[in-house]
């Protein structure tokens, strides 16, 4: 996306979500009944007849759902308002004998997508791999003549990274590192991250932005991940924005996902089944119609019986459960699972456009200190759903 549309996108996408934030800001799993569905009954009782099939065939294609209006025109919308070119590309260098040894397929394919959208008007000196792991990023890029440093918080992946750099004979410096705290940066060194979280990557933009770093590069991730408890906009116009976003509102374009094998489907179905036949449940034992949050549970906690399993949960929150009808109430999570999937396809219409809006958030901070921005996508969403990739670069 062109540095002149980035503010004119901006207020579009802040008014079509300000607009419909009734739609997409009330969870299905946490609400028995959403605000919106009195107000489209036919969209309402479409969306509640299909199957958990259904939901899961239509998850990551929503725009695409023939379901009734107002989702037709909703769905036009949200696919204009988000839409983002792919970034222009050349052919990274050929890479070091065996350098993705260690690294899943996928994330070395998302390296070799993010390193080859890199096209700087100046080729980078010395690269500063922000939250770098073991530091594959970094040495995929790294080039004759180029030095590399990686910053890492975790010391095992750091001593990793330094061991891998060692073993290829790379002269890399791999840092034990906060970023959070003290750290430096030279305006000589060009810092990319790929998929650094939240407060991490927004960390990395200012103080880049203060050292007077010529270009970086980041894809966004984990939006949610962050220390305040609400969004703090960065830029001029998205602190002037009336939208108001919680963690729950932020971790709304993390819910796409790439498909996953039948083993892992069939484990997140469960664990989600579960929780909503709980839900049930402790609406009932406790007289109050609301949900009530529960902890993150071992996988190991699948295994139990249905019975054993909402016992030791209720035991937790201080609740006794007595007898149950503990098969119609695991067949009633199971019910509501098929609902609640289908239910957040309206919200799905806004998953894109609330990330498009939070990216672009980024760009005009990085605008408002000096940089000419380049927004684009580095790979297809079924290599990584967090594609969209910020380049920066000063004059």
């Amino acid at each position: 996306m062109p540095a002149k549309d980035v503010e004119a996108r901006f207020q579009a996408l802040d008014a079509f979500l300000i607009e419909h934030q009734g739609l997409w800001k009330p969870r299905p799993f946490t609400h028995l009944h959403l605000p919106w569905e009195t107000e489209h009954p036919e969209l309402t009782q479409w969306l509640r007849q299909r199957s958990l099939d259904d939901a899961e065939a239509s998850h990551n294609h929503p725009f695409d759902l023939p379901a009734p209006a107002p989702f037709p025109q909703l769905a036009v919308q949200a696919r204009q308002l988000s839409a983002v070119d792919k970034l222009p590309t050349q052919p990274l260098p050929p890479a070091h004998h065996r350098l993705n040894v260690d690294v899943p397929g996928r994330k070395w394919e998302q390296i070799e997508a993010f390193g080859a959208a890199l096209q700087f008007a100046q080729t980078p000196k010395h690269w500063l791999d922000w939250c770098a792991g073991k530091g594959h990023l970094g040495r995929r890029l790294l080039q004759a003549g180029q030095a590399l440093t990686c910053l890492e918080y975790d010391p095992a992946l750091n001593a990793a990274g330094q061991a891998l750099s060692d073993h290829h004979r790379l002269p890399v410096t791999h840092r034990l590192q906060d970023v959070m705290v003290d750290v430096a940066i030279s305006s000589a060194h060009t810092p990319v991250a790929l998929h650094a979280c939240g407060d991490l990557h927004v960390r990395l933009m200012q103080l880049a932005s203060t050292a007077g770093c010529k270009q970086l590069a980041l894809a966004p991730c984990c939006y949610n991940r962050i220390n305040a408890n609400s969004y703090q906009p960065l830029s001029n116009a998205g602190r002037a924005s009336r939208l108001q976003l919680s963690i729950d509102d932020l971790g709304l374009p993390l819910s796409e996902t790439v498909t996953a094998g039948k083993r892992v489907r069939l484990q997140r179905d469960t664990s989600m089944a579960r929780r909503l036949g709980f839900d049930q449940l402790q609406r009932e034992l406790r007289g109050v119609d609301e949900y009530l949050p529960t902890p993150s549970l071992p996988a190991s906690w699948l295994d139990k019986p249905f019975a054993d399993y909402c016992q030791e949960l209720a035991s937790f929150k201080g609740l006794s459960t007595g007898e149950q009808d503990w098969t119609g109430l695991e067949a009633y999570g199971w019910r509501r699972l098929a609902e609640v999937r289908n239910l957040e396809l309206v919200r799905g219409l806004f998953r894109r456009p609330l990330e498009v809006w939070l990216v672009l958030d980024r760009a005009l901070f990085l605008e408002e200190n000096g940089y000419k921005v380049q927004i684009g996508t580095f790979c297809e969403p079924v290599l990584t759903p967090r594609n969209l990739m910020v380049l920066a670069e000063r004059e």
